[in-house]
This record gives structure tokens, sequence and C-alpha cells, in this order.
């Protein structure tokens, strides 16, 4: 079982996160901000990841300790239920058209943290979410996971096909990641023999 039960208490924020690589999409997700929740669940459903995330945060300041917490305890939810990746396809890429939005999204479990981020949100909102966050979460993301995250927009206009095509392209690149790769075993997907 490819799973991971983690919580990470703060002053800020209460996070508590069960993954499980192997599930069916199915997701039960509450962190105080709507539209959060939404990308969440559309991430999760795309990478046919069972996903129960909760967390209460600050959200009287705003919603960016939330935002960044939440990436940061789910790539930890990924790097441990991974464990030494052994056995991995390592990388996924996902063109996705989001109606007038096309975003590409390619990564590479690398252990290596790096963030190449190209989104054009037009608006400073959708509903009460700072757009500026998305780039906060992904951030936070790739660090705690030790990944390599490209996302960048070929098109676009409004903010919420932009945003919700990045997380629907994440979850597909990630399910194509971390899916096993049975033609090659049990081998770690690298000349190195660690990731």
């Amino acid at each position: 079982m490819r799973t991971a039960v983690l919580n990470r208490t703060t002053t800020e924020t209460d996070v508590s996160v069960t993954l499980n690589l192997d599930g069916n999409g199915e997701s039960a997700v509450d962190t105080g901000c709507g539209f959060l929740d939404h990308m969440l669940t559309l991430f999760a459903r795309h990478g046919r990841f069972d996903l129960t995330l909760n967390c209460v945060g600050d959200v009287h300041v705003d919603y960016h300790h939330t935002t960044e917490d939440i990436g940061i305890v789910l790539g930890q939810a990924f790097a441990c239920a991974l464990g030494d990746k052994r056995g991995v396809h390592r990388y996924g890429s996902m063109l996705l058209p989001m109606d007038e939005a096309l975003i590409l999204c390619a990564l590479d479990l690398s252990g290596r943290a790096h963030l190449q981020y190209a989104l054009d949100i037009p608006t400073q909102k959708v509903g009460d979410f700072d757009t500026e966050l998305t780039k906060e979460f992904f951030l936070g993301f790739v660090r705690s996971a030790a990944c390599t995250l490209h996302l960048r927009q070929l098109s676009g206009e409004n903010s919420h096909h932009i945003i919700e095509g990045a997380f629907k392209a994440f979850g597909r690149a990630m399910k194509e990641a971390v899916a096993i790769d049975v033609a090659h075993g049990n081998e770690i997907p690298s000349t190195k023999g660690i990731l």
C-alpha cells in the first residue's frame, strides 16, 4: 500500500492529510477556502488519488498560510507514500485544454526541488482566493516532495480556467509519474541508483 497519513501543526495552521496513491480519485477536502477545496478535489479525481485533507488555518488574515502549508503537507505525503520511488515511471506530463486555456504540466520525481512557473493569471482574485497563492501552493509542494515541476500557460484568458487547468494537468501528470512501470520491475529509475 502506497499510503501516507500526516499532520502538521503550527501557530498558523493545523493540516491533516491521508493519501492513497493507488486509489479511485475519491476525496474529502475541507480547507476553509471553497476555491482551494475545488482545486484539490479536481487534483485528486484526475490523479486517481484517494485524498482526505483538512485544514484549520488563520483564514481571518487571508488564505496565504493555509494554501502554502497545504502544499507543504501534501508534498510530504507524496514523498512518504513514494518511499525510495522504486518501480515508478518517475516522469509525467500533460497538455490540458480547459476551454480557452491550454496548460502544460511536466514533472520529474527527481529528488530535486524546482518550480518553473509560467501562469499569467489576469485577475487578482477568483472568488475570495488570491490568485497569486497558486504559485505558493506549488512552491510548497515541490519543496516538500523534492520534485521538479514545470507549469506553463500556452493560452488562456479566464483566471478560473487557467488555475483549474493547472490543477487538473498536475493531477494527470502526477498520476503518470507515480504509476508503477511494470516493464522495469522494482528498479529505481535512475542510473545513480537513488532519487
